[in-house]
């Protein structure tokens, strides 16, 4: 019996390949000679990097860069096993928990960090960049990210201007000029990881939804609103690219136009990107049963989660899937209807959080137990 097992990490507890083991030793209490399949897995948010390189063998790569307020950061991105792609996360260089919470201001606060990163993947000649731009602490529509790639902003002086842009200086641009971006753009193609589809600007844009999260009072919300809007109609004039009422625009920051703006770049759902990544669909041929997991489980599991992405793979090789959550929702059974067969609880009894997260190991190996128990009555009962 052929067994894959891809789960997300628990946060604060376990990364997605040690989940993958601790469910694994349970399973092996019933079943000690199945072949077993670990496959860690994300959905593009925080945790990815870490869960591509451990599913393909890669490496952590660590850069020194700015980071969102200015001041150098030591931020770190992966190298899959194919040595072709590089996963980046936004937050590694650009993101909220990198700056003090009473120094968070987006009008001061710069994507050029992960730009850098951006340029050193790019000098390591991969050809393929995964980037998730979840968690940031900037509102700068990608313009920090854009001067690390070398297209420079011109003020209404017709002079380059020299210092790093942030969320407050987008009025001050004019125009942009792209004759110095790096040419190593071209050769390389960029997904994003991207589940949300806020537009650049408005009540749904980036400044009103994300801002005051970063630290943006009502006054700087409408300020960041308002260059974002300059921005875009910089962009549109200057570049030929509309992006102000396009779907993702707003994502990280309004990160999401600038990445359409000056480079190549695809939104996909992030989920999508690591089922690729990782080659989960392969790792379904054969199998007998998958097994996959997250740390709490509810309805919402079943849109853009990481389970979803594992049922999908699954369903199209007639596998069926068990969902192992830390915790489950009253609404958890819902995901019944979106390719998920079985759920179980790593959480036998009712504990604190501080307690399930010190048990965590312990947990889901008697989750994984349960549930191939259960299934083992089954199959003698079909006998």
């Amino acid at each position: 019996m052929k067994i894959v097992i891809a789960p997300d990490s628990f946060k604060e507890s376990l990364s997605s390949l040690e989940v993958a083991s601790e469910i694994e030793a349970g399973l092996k209490r019933v079943w000690p000679d199945a072949t077993y399949v670990k496959v860690p897995m994300a959905d593009g948010g925080e945790g990815t990097v870490q869960s591509l390189v451990d599913a393909t063998g890669g490496e952590i790569v660590k850069v020194e860069v700015c980071g969102p307020l200015g001041a150098p950061v030591l931020a770190s991105y992966g190298l899959l096993g194919n040595g072709k792609t590089a996963v980046i996360e936004m937050a590694e260089a650009s993101g909220l928990p990198l700056v003090p919470r009473d120094q968070r201001d987006p009008l001061k606060a710069t994507t050029f960090g992960t730009g850098q990163l951006i340029a050193d993947a790019i000098d390591r000649g991969v050809e393929e960049i995964i980037l998730g731009i979840g968690g940031s602490a900037t509102n700068d529509g990608g313009a920090g990210l854009a001067q690390a790639l070398g297209v420079r902003f011109v003020n209404f002086g017709g002079t380059i201007i020299p210092d790093l842009i942030a969320g407050g200086d987008l009025d001050k641009i004019q125009a942009v000029d792209m004759s110095t971006i790096n040419p190593g753009l071209a050769k390389v193609r960029i997904n994003v990881a991207c589940d949300v589809t806020n537009p650049l600007c408005g009540e749904t844009g980036a400044s009103r939804v994300y801002g005051p999260q970063k630290g943006a009072t009502p006054e700087m919300v409408e300020q960041l609103d308002s260059n974002l809007q300059h921005f875009a109609k910089v962009i549109k004039r200057s570049v030929g690219v509309d992006v102000a009422d396009r779907a993702g625009a707003g994502a990280g920051g309004g990160i999401g136009a600038g990445l359409m703006a000056f480079t190549n770049a695809t939104l996909k759902r992030g989920v999508e990107l690591v089922v690729a990544a990782t080659r989960l669909e392969q790792h379904m041929k054969g199998a007998s049963l998958a097994f996959t997991g997250e740390g709490r489980v509810d309805f919402q599991t079943a849109f853009g989660k990481t389970p979803s992405g594992v049922a999908n793979a699954a369903g199209k090789h007639g596998v069926p899937v068990i969902a192992i959550g830390g915790g489950l929702s009253d609404d958890a059974r819902g995901i019944f209807e979106h390719g998920i067969a079985g759920l179980e609880a790593a959480t036998a009894n009712v504990m604190t959080l501080d307690t399930a997260i010190e048990k965590t190991r312990q947990n889901l190996q008697n989750a994984a137990e349960r549930s191939a128990r259960l299934i083992a009555i089954g199959q003698q009962m079909a006998k």
